[in-house]
């Protein structure tokens, strides 16, 4: 059987061009674009010399794993526009350097105006802390094209007086920009800010055009906040605080997720200190909009103010909620005081429709002392005025006689409670005594709908069939 080389009928028996280099320079930069990166469309060169000047040309320009000492040489080879660049995106690889050969400011700023000189439509620059360090101050030169620019350097970033970005719709910044709040107004089509960790504690921010917040700062405290916005319809925030001053209109939000952790004994109420407040207005799911509050108790006794701790969470209620979430690591203690009084608030008591209380205890035995301050007797004869609670849901419930003083007490004080879910503890699961206990209280308020259920899951009793 006779073999056949299978060519291309536009290759010639002397060595000529295959059958993709005779396509269209159109179609060749196609298939260079679908590379995904700019490097990789460079070294396609070696195919033939119908390839080695076409990289060039791309209007999508990414160059991933580029050392940085290319890079500047790599930007000074693309085509300037016309055609406009819609891509401009560098990435340089994440690898520890001797400290006399990372690069400087004024190196660092050369590049950045190399890629401005691109007059690209999307920005988006990597440099890993590792090249570069923290003290670096750089400067953003004129991006007017740029729609949208994302950088991630880890460094102090400076914009010259007089620097404009009309066109810039979305930022992102995962660096120090000390004028914050004077740069925005350089932005009057900013729709989108995103705020990496790198920025200083204070956050001030006005702006006319802004949609959508993000801010993310899981590192070092943030003292101040304060934020205008007017029609700012979508924020996220995550920061880490012991007593934060929060100032936010936004009159037009509609969706809130807002989370603040606080540093060990910075906010306290007797034995319990208050861990984090977290916020969230989007529905999903069915899930109505909440406000989650999470306490630990403490084995030390702390004499904070209580206002100081109403003061604290009303700093958080930037936008309406109507199911409040407790997590309450008790550590054994008695949580009827701490829960009453946070159910007292003004803001609490007259709009929650759900209230949820999550007990959390550990696998060792606790109990505190006797004489603790946690174990008051005067919270069980409290009135509150629950006028719009209808549903109370209890996890991790033991059956201890503080807890079922604390069921009385919201059955007592909520005329419009409609259900109450109780999940037991392992310690109540196997208890046909505290279970008695608890179903007793049930069968002395029939109006309300009630749901048992075993620590395994499963449904123990409701109010038409309740077991012992």
């Amino acid at each position: 059987m006779e073999l056949r080389s299978r060519r291309c009928p536009s290759e010639q028996p002397s060595g000529g061009p295959d059958c993709i280099s005779v396509l269209p320079d159109d179609l060749l930069l196609l298939i260079l674009a679908r590379l995904g990166c700019a490097g990789a469309a460079a070294r396609t060169g070696v195919l033939s010399r119908r390839w080695r000047g076409l990289w060039p040309r791309l209007r999508q320009i990414v160059f991933r794993d580029v050392p940085y000492a290319s890079l500047e040489a790599a930007l000074g080879g693309v085509s300037r526009p016309p055609p406009p660049v819609s891509l401009l995106e560098f990435r340089v690889p994440d690898k520890r350097l001797p400290g006399h050969r990372r690069p400087d400011s004024a190196g660092i700023n050369s590049l950045l105006l190399a890629a401005a000189g691109l007059e690209p439509e999307a920005l988006v620059v990597a440099l890993p802390s590792h090249l570069i360090g923290c003290t670096l101050v750089l400067d953003l030169p004129y991006f007017h094209r740029a729609a949208s620019i994302v950088l991630d350097i880890c460094s102090i970033l400076s914009v010259p007086a007089g620097v404009e970005f009309p066109a810039l719709e979305t930022l992102s910044l995962s660096c120090f920009l000390p004028d914050l709040d004077s740069f925005i107004p350089c932005c009057p089509r900013l729709r989108t800010l995103r705020l990496g960790s790198l920025f200083l504690g204070v956050l001030r921010l006005n702006s006319v055009s802004l949609q959508e917040l993000v801010v993310d700062r899981e590192a070092g405290l943030t003292d101040h906040i304060s934020i205008v916005a007017p029609v700012l319809r979508q924020l996220t925030m995550s920061f880490i605080s012991s007593n934060p001053s929060i100032s936010v209109s936004a009159p037009m939000l509609e969706k809130v997720s807002w989370r603040c952790c606080y540093t060990d004994g910075s906010i306290v109420f007797g034995v319990w200190l208050l861990e984090e407040v977290l916020l969230r207005t989007t529905e999903t799911l069915g899930q109505l909009p909440s406000l989650h509050i999470h306490f630990g108790a403490s084995s030390s006794i702390f004499h904070g103010e209580v206002d100081t701790l109403t003061q604290e969470i009303e700093k958080h209620m930037i936008a309406e909620f109507s199911v409040l979430e407790l997590h309450l690591k008790t550590s054994g203690h008695v949580f009827g005081a701490l829960t009453i009084h946070l159910l007292g608030m003004n803001r609490l008591c007259t709009a929650m429709q759900k209230i949820k209380v999550i007990l959390q205890r550990s696998a060792v035995k606790e109990r505190c002392s006797p004489d603790c301050p946690c174990e008051s007797s005067g919270w069980r004869v409290q009135t509150i005025s629950l006028t719009a609670l209808e549903e109370v849901e209890i996890n991790g419930f033991e059956g201890d006689n503080h807890e079922l003083d604390f069921l009385k007490l919201v059955l007592r004080c909520a005329p419009m409670l409609k259900r109450m879910i109780v999940k037991l503890s392992d310690k109540a699961s196997a208890s046909n005594y505290r279970r008695t206990k608890l179903y007793n209280i049930f069968r002395a308020n029939s109006s309300v709908e009630f749901y048992v259920y075993l620590s395994s899951g499963l449904m123990h009793g409701s109010q038409n069939c309740l077991s012992t």
